[in-house]
């Protein structure tokens, strides 16, 4: 086990660090070059599930959002600065934005000529910017997080809301390159009527009491961070802070009336840490808690969990639930900080990695503890039987696991299929040889994203031994592999009559004992 090493900024380096970014754009703006023409930014980031989805021609190094929420009229007044690095001369560029009545924008502390077109922001600076130029794109604007979309990250609740930006709605929240290649750092300010609080992803490091009743709460995210993780919710919490492994700072976030209720299912975290470093390495984050949403509508929320960078969105009632019935659940969503967020999928095609990941440690912590799944099986091995014999059924139905599109992204075949690709491996290579490989893969692309290609060429190297044929037959093949180690296991024959398999909306359990 690699031991951890943790470096604190004091806290007067945070404070600063927010209160620069709280400043606005002025207090990071480089004016622009000129005397360059330049082309427009492209409008996608090349993803082969969503092409509708990112945009060329810079990155962002940080985000900073301002909100502030109105009790009365439930709306949200917001700014985001963006810091972009550019990587070719623009005469133009775009940001992802979907419902969202912009205001004004500005780029190096000069106003922008703007259109709103589908869900692209398009911003004409007043002057070109060239290549490797840095520039402040601040853009005011306001939202309803009731407001009807084709799709969207908000999640409304009496008192506030919640966001669940996976995979493609975050930019229904805040104009951004919303690809999650383009990681970026966060802050948040939150402002809020006093009575409520507003929480986000990393650390609170201001609490600023305002005029007229008002409390302003700031946050800052240690860790590069893709969009689609992003968390900010508003509503009447209580925050419990508690210490996991090597001192990790715990933060649960839940609803006040439900605090207590939910006290026997926060108080599972530190132990689950402890199992999965052990066999995953040191948490990567600079913190971990849980988010029950304060809401008992049944249409809220088309998921269970939620993967959010440090802070885990829940559906409350869920939690309120006996161990056996969640502990498997939370150990999957507890896998994606590793598998998901510190290494981000760089094509919504690797989601397999994220989710085929995330349900193998579920299953393996279930099945330690003796635990019975929705199949009546106490086994992984029996699991694994069962799943390699729908093999070929779900490849017709739902795709080839690492291929498939926007429709069946979040079919079990990216789940349990994953799980099987990942079964097959380390029973071709040994337990030892397949943890290295996990741990080599979750080092080398640590605050980055990767592709299938890159597990692969790890498995090769560790391994010694070539694995791209193997592999690729697994994930991308239309018939299942015969599985190592046990040649008396059979696939059943195709039937056309069968529905696709169990669906998941968004990225999160519909039912959270369909497949643990």
């Amino acid at each position: 086990m690699r031991y951890r090493t943790r470096v604190t900024a004091p806290a007067a380096a945070l404070l600063g660090t927010a209160a620069a970014l709280t400043a606005g754009p002025s207090a990071f703006a480089q004016a622009p070059a000129v005397g360059r023409a330049g082309t427009p930014g492209g409008e996608s980031a090349g993803d082969s599930v969503f092409p509708e989805l990112g945009n060329a021609g810079y990155q962002v190094t940080r985000y900073h959002l301002d909100f502030a929420y109105d009790a009365a009229t439930r709306l949200v007044d917001a700014s985001v600065a963006l810091s972009l690095r550019t990587t070719q001369d623009l005469s133009r560029f775009s940001l992802d934005a979907l419902g969202l009545d912009v205001r004004t924008v500005k780029v190096g502390g000069r106003t922008a000529v703007f259109e709103q077109v589908g869900e692209k922001l398009r911003v004409t600076p007043a002057a070109p910017l060239p290549e490797k130029a840095n520039a402040i794109v601040c853009v005011e604007y306001s939202a309803d997080p009731r407001r009807s979309l084709p799709h969207t990250a908000w999640v409304a609740t009496p008192d506030g809301f919640a966001v669940a930006g996976q995979p493609n709605s975050s930019h229904t929240v805040f104009p951004c390159n919303d690809h999650p290649t383009d990681k970026a750092d966060f802050t948040f300010r939150i402002t809020v009527p006093n009575g409520l609080r507003g929480v986000a992803n990393g650390t609170l490091v201001r609490t600023e009491q305002l005029d007229g009743d008002r409390t302003a709460y700031t946050y800052f995210s240690r860790f590069p961070m893709a969009t689609e993780l992003v968390q900010i919710s508003v509503g009447d919490y209580t925050v419990k802070e508690r210490q996991g492994p090597n001192g990790l700072p715990l933060r649960d976030v839940v609803p006040t009336a439900r605090a207590a209720a939910l006290e026997p299912a926060l108080a599972l975290t530190p132990g689950q840490l402890q199992w999965l470093e052990q066999r995953l390495g040191a948490f990567p984050f600079e913190t971990y808690g849980l988010l029950p949403c304060n809401s008992d509508d049944p249409n809220a929320f088309d998921f269970t969990g939620l993967e959010t960078q440090t802070l885990t969105l829940y559906k409350p009632n869920f939690l309120l639930q006996e161990e056996k019935k969640i502990g498997s659940h939370m150990m999957h969503e507890l896998v994606h900080s590793w598998f998901g967020n510190s290494v981000s999928p760089a094509n919504w095609a690797d989601l397999w990695l994220n989710e085929g990941h995330a349900d193998f440690y579920g299953l393996l912590y279930r099945y330690e503890r003796g635990w019975t799944d929705s199949l009546g099986l106490t086994t992984m091995e029996a699991r694994m039987k069962d799943t390699y014999a729908r093999g070929d059924q779900w490849r017709r139905d739902s795709g080839p696991v690492a291929a498939p599109n926007a429709v069946n992204l979040f079919d079990s075949q990216r789940y349990l299929g994953g799980v099987l690709v990942l079964y097959a491996l380390r029973e071709a290579l040994g337990e030892d040889v397949f943890q290295r490989i996990e741990r080599t893969f979750l080092e080398r692309h640590r605050n980055s994203a990767a592709t299938t290609e890159d597990y692969i060429a790890v498995a090769t190297e560790v391994s010694g031994q070539d694995q791209s044929g193997f592999l690729r037959d697994w994930l991308y093949g239309t018939k299942t592999p015969r599985m190592p180690g046990h040649p008396d296991w059979t696939v059943t024959p195709v039937n056309t009559a069968f529905a696709a398999p169990h669906s998941r909306t968004r990225g999160h359990y519909h039912d959270a004992s369909a497949t643990l």
